[in-house]
């Protein structure tokens, strides 16, 4: 495992980091079989985790919560994100700050994320929808200020909105954040334009999330792939999706060496990037766990190869999925 600076904070991370959304109510996430995947990646020496009260209503901060009990003598790092009041994802550009987090409700969901990771201070505590108007309204910063002087959390962050990087850049130039976390991949470059200028200006810690664009840069998808109709990935794959991300995954193969998978390229491709301080792809599985993991020991791509990669850029819209 290789470790990267978490900007500012000084933290080194782990650059394959845990994403726990998955293990909390997408299908066949199962707890006993997460908290084994869980145990496997700090076995392998992973010490950052990704969690948000969202993920099954504290579920995934419980399990959390668990690992970190059976593992007091590592220093393991501990992400969480209070969700909008409003419950909406992504965050519309007519949101208010009241809307998604009054002053008294960024303290109450702090609260409930101690309680359910079992910590005394949450070391990164993020927002999880974001828009850059919001920083004209000080409430927000001051109750963090303040939480933060009660020492009950270390680090704040934003967690943007899918496809709009540029949505957190004034925030970034602010210097009131000390992470930000994005959707960055193969297909979503777009964040390398502005925001991680600005987060490398700032000295602030990047994120990368969804590193194989909800599973379609796994190369396991299939015209046929279907999911539960409350799973995140029944609206996320519509059949137009669907079917423009087999094709564009298709000519995507066609560029990787032979004998290098496509989750590994994927993964390299970020790794490739010194303005990411880690990648937390979700792992449910043991051997995601692996599999994931040794992708760090591999590195960065070759430059020929990571050439051949940028021109698969795809620039979507935010309102073509939530």
């Amino acid at each position: 495992m290789n470790y990267r600076r978490f900007g500012r904070t000084g933290w080194m991370v782990s650059d394959i980091g845990y994403g726990m959304w998955g293990m909390a109510g997408w299908t066949g996430s199962e707890d006993q079989e997460s908290l084994q995947s869980l145990q496997r990646s700090i076995d392998l020496d992973c010490n950052f985790f990704d969690t948000a009260w969202a993920y099954g209503d504290g579920h995934s901060e419980t399990l959390l919560r668990q690992t970190l009990r059976q593992n007091q003598g590592k220093r393991l790092y501990a992400a969480t994100k209070i969700p909008p009041k409003n419950r909406v994802w992504p965050a519309k550009p007519e949101f208010s700050l009241e809307d998604c987090y009054p002053p008294e409700y960024i303290e109450e969901y702090v609260h409930r994320s101690l309680e359910n990771i079992g910590v005394e201070s949450i070391d990164l505590i993020q927002f999880h929808t974001w828009n850059d108007s919001w920083l004209q309204d000080e409430r927000w910063a001051k109750k963090i200020a303040d939480l933060r002087s009660q020492g009950l959390l270390q680090a704040v962050g934003i967690s943007l909105n899918r496809w709009e990087p540029w949505n957190g850049v004034q925030t970034v130039r602010s210097g009131l954040v000390d992470a930000v976390q994005v959707v960055y991949n193969i297909f979503d470059q777009n964040p390398e334009d502005e925001l991680f200028p600005a987060c490398r200006e700032m000295d602030v810690a990047i994120i990368a999330r969804v590193p194989f664009d909800e599973g379609s840069l796994t190369g396991t998808l299939t015209a046929d792939s279907h999911w539960p109709k409350d799973d995140f990935r029944t609206a996320y794959f519509f059949p137009e999706n669907l079917r423009s991300s087999l094709e564009r995954v298709e000519r995507l193969k066609a560029d990787l060496p032979q004998g290098m998978s496509l989750p590994d390229a994927a993964l390299r491709f970020i790794l490739s990037s010194p303005d990411v301080s880690t990648v937390i792809p979700g792992m449910r599985k043991l051997n995601h766990v692996d599999s994931n993991i040794a992708a760090s020991d591999a590195g960065p791509l070759p430059a020929e190869l990571l050439e051949k990669l940028r021109a698969h850029r795809w620039v979507r819209m935010p309102n073509q999925v939530a």
